[in-house]
């Protein structure tokens, strides 16, 4: 049986829909001078330790219950063990490793996974215009990604650019990043196992507090030089992804996704680098290629497939008794 939870119907519920992903990408885009100054496990810690305490904050404003018992408290480690501490740490060090463009390819695979695991323990209905539809978004963000010359020579029958880098995976960083991406989708799965037992909102800062803290463990006991390099810019960049790329897109995300299917919601995670670029031609002058410009495409294409699929299948039964009718019509 589908998971069918109830969901607010407000004017302001669409752009809710879509906000975590455009703080997502924007953050990717105040992030990406960043790197080089500091490390990556710092980085990842510093990104969701504080947001999580301003997550919190809100929480108590907001007059949300505290997580109560000890299956609430077991439900939110195990959530910040997976989402808080695997996720930032394969991320932050796969960013490091690998391109981000091919990072952001392995990065939203995840609605795939997401797809089928609601499926099996949710019930959650994909059909095909579903799977369809996340096979348009995986075109969409690999056309993003990807180096236009592996498109190109893919095309013309040439894999030796796939196989070449393919065969480097552990040393590049693609490995991890999809091993972030697997994180997430799990993740994501889980805040409606935790939800049965804590609120959303003060789960989803506790995960980030508890997750946060390994990786400052781990930070202190293998890396160092880790602020030493940082200037203004680079602070007012943190902020920017810890507050709004942090604590505000991930306490809606998880808030959403508790309350949302699963499938439809997570799929427009293929959103992210779309606004990526964008931001990124708008505000660094990275210019897009024919082919991210076409990736572009398929990914809003997916999106309108994996989030109109009902009423399509509707329409396509509709269509197909109408076929139906109209031939034993005209046998007759």
């Amino acid at each position: 049986m589908e998971l069918k939870p109830n969901q607010p119907r407000t004017f302001l519920f669409p752009l809710a829909l879509i906000a975590p992903f455009f703080l997502w990408g924007t953050a990717m885009v105040a992030m990406k001078g960043v790197i080089p100054n500091t490390t990556p496990l710092f980085l990842g810690g510093i990104r969701i330790l504080p947001a999580g305490i301003f997550v919190l904050i809100a929480g108590l404003l907001l007059k949300r219950p505290h997580p109560q018992g000890w299956l609430a408290w077991g439900w939110i480690s195990v959530f910040a063990l997976v989402d808080g501490a695997l996720f930032q740490g394969f991320l932050a060090e796969g960013l490091v490793r690998t391109g981000a463009g091919i990072g952001s390819v392995m990065i939203d695979t995840q609605p795939l996974t997401v797809a089928l695991l609601s499926s099996l323990l949710f019930g959650d209905r994909v059909r095909k215009i579903g799977w369809l539809g996340l096979l348009f978004g995986l075109v969409g963000v690999s056309l993003i990604g990807l180096p236009d010359e592996w498109i190109w020579q893919g095309w013309q029958g040439n894999f030796t650019a796939f196989e070449v880098n393919g065969a480097r995976l552990l040393e590049n960083g693609e490995s991890l990043m999809l091993l972030a991406s697997l994180s997430m989708a799990v993740g994501t799965i889980l805040i409606r196992y935790v939800c049965r037992y804590a609120d959303p909102v003060m789960a989803t800062g506790w995960h980030m507090i508890f997750g946060g803290i390994p990786l400052f463990v781990l930070s202190g006991m293998t890396e160092s030089q880790q602020w030493q390099h940082l200037n203004f810019e680079d602070g007012m960049a943190m902020a920017y992804a810890t507050i709004f790329g942090s604590a505000i897109a991930y306490g809606i995300f998880f808030y959403i996704a508790s309350i949302r299917n699963l499938t439809s919601f997570s799929a427009l995670t293929f959103l992210t680098p779309v606004f990526a670029l964008l931001f990124g031609n708008l505000l660094l002058a990275e210019t897009l290629t024919p082919l991210q410009w076409l990736g572009v495409g398929f990914t809003l294409v997916s999106i309108y497939l994996i989030n109109q699929r009902e009423k399509l299948s509707q329409l396509r039964q509709k269509f197909v008794v109408k076929k139906e009718k109209w031939k034993i019509e005209n046998v007759e």
